[in-house]
């Protein structure tokens, strides 16, 4: 057996940003020892994947930073786009890969966090911290026993919850032969694309350059898709709707983010915790996860050199969660068309307030000035009926 400060089992978005918050001294304040636990190459390890958020200024991973933009658009299905300059704030866009170059090379110098490549067997609570099973690449059998475990993989399966939709998508990194992309802007919805009988779905560019972009399709719904739907659905936007012409494709990239009003708590046990989507770092009505699990792992970094019980602490406030819920029910049972919402709301509100108001950021009125530009009156019969719904398992 050997012994750490804290456990982070999980190397993906969330684990390797508490792994850096922990990473080296900070004057004043305690260094805790980490062990971060990193799954071995295989179906254990996700592929590699884009993660996009918005903040002021200059950020941590700014060196990850793929691309970014200060002007966002929505295109309703027919009629005029919607264009706005975001500044201060950009929306930018990380690799996974990227991301994990960089907090690898930090890592690699941080005198008190070690890296681990093994598989999380068991896990289990004992007096005074938590003990962790792992099974090394080669076969061999190690216990690691920490004071704190943080636990960043995915759940095995949902909570009951009202209301599950999932946010599923396929994506293509292209390379075109004529100059078709802007690239100071950045396609934030575009609702040009067929939409299917149950929630709604979107098109999303991202352009790097004037030849180049992810270029990708979207849903909110019940299901995924098949691969070949998947294909198809791209394929069309790209070629009947964005008409992009001879296009070469760079990578492709698949996922898909549970949209829940399922409580996802961060708390196991007294010594163990979940971060990251797990940990309800994703927000229900849009699926952005980075900036959630970057609140998260600040807090519980700050805890722990400061030496108090390091808690997550909630990604989304419980207003936040509430409307969200009552969005999600709107959208699942067709009260409400979610084009014309999203439509309606970038239309009347500024894009700047709307990402504002998406991370939780926006006072009491604001986020009643923003409900009174929504469907009002099915909005509220759903708000009322829902206490009453039963929380059901995800099938």
């Amino acid at each position: 057996m050997f012994e750490t400060d804290v456990a982070v089992l999980g190397a993906g978005a969330a684990g390797l940003s508490l792994a850096h918050r922990l990473s080296g001294h900070v004057p004043g304040t305690r260094t805790p020892s980490v062990v971060l636990v990193d799954a071995p190459p295989g179906p254990l390890r996700p592929p590699p994947r884009t993660w996009c958020f918005w903040e002021h200024g200059r950020g941590r991973f700014d060196l990850a930073v793929r691309a970014d933009w200060r002007r966002l658009r929505v295109r309703p299905p027919t009629g005029a786009p919607v264009e706005d300059d975001i500044s201060p704030l950009r929306y930018k866009m990380i690799r996974s890969d990227d991301f994990e170059v960089l907090v690898a090379r930090d890592l690699a110098h941080s005198p008190n966090v070690r890296r681990l490549e093994a598989t999380v067997e068991a896990l289990e609570e004992i007096e005074g911290g938590a003990r962790v099973l792992l099974t090394e690449p080669g076969g061999r059998t190690r216990v690691l026993a920490a004071r704190w475990v943080f636990d960043s993989r995915p759940l095995a399966g949902l909570p009951a919850a009202r209301t599950t939709l999932l946010q599923h998508f396929h994506g293509w990194f292209v390379r075109t032969e004529r100059p078709v992309f802007d690239r100071a802007t950045a396609e934030l919805m575009d609702f040009r694309t067929p939409q299917p009988a149950q929630g709604l779905s979107f098109g999303y560019v991202l352009p790097t350059g004037a030849h180049e972009a992810l270029v990708e399709y979207t849903e909110f719904s019940p299901r995924p898709l098949t691969t070949a739907g998947y294909e198809a659905a791209v394929r069309h936007y790209a070629d009947d709707v964005l008409r992009l012409g001879d296009t070469e494709i760079i990578a492709t990239e698949t996922g898909v983010i549970p949209m829940t009003d399922a409580p996802l708590s961060p708390r196991i046990g007294t010594s163990v915790f979940r971060i990251g989507a797990a940990g309800g770092a994703t927000r229900p009505s849009t699926g952005y996860t980075f900036a959630g699990l970057q609140r998260q792992t600040q807090g519980v970094a700050a805890a722990l050199r400061l030496g108090r019980r390091p808690v997550p602490p909630a990604a989304h406030s419980a207003r936040s969660r509430a409307m969200d819920a009552v969005l999600l029910r709107a959208l699942d049972s067709g009260r409400i068309d979610g084009p014309a919402l999203f439509c309606r709301l970038f239309s009347s509100v500024s894009m700047r307030r709307l990402l504002r108001f998406l991370d939780g950021r926006t006072a009491l009125y604001e986020d009643l000035a923003i409900g009174l530009r929504t469907p009002v009156g099915p909005m509220l019969r759903t708000a009322i009926e829902l206490p009453g719904l039963p929380r059901r398992p995800y099938d």
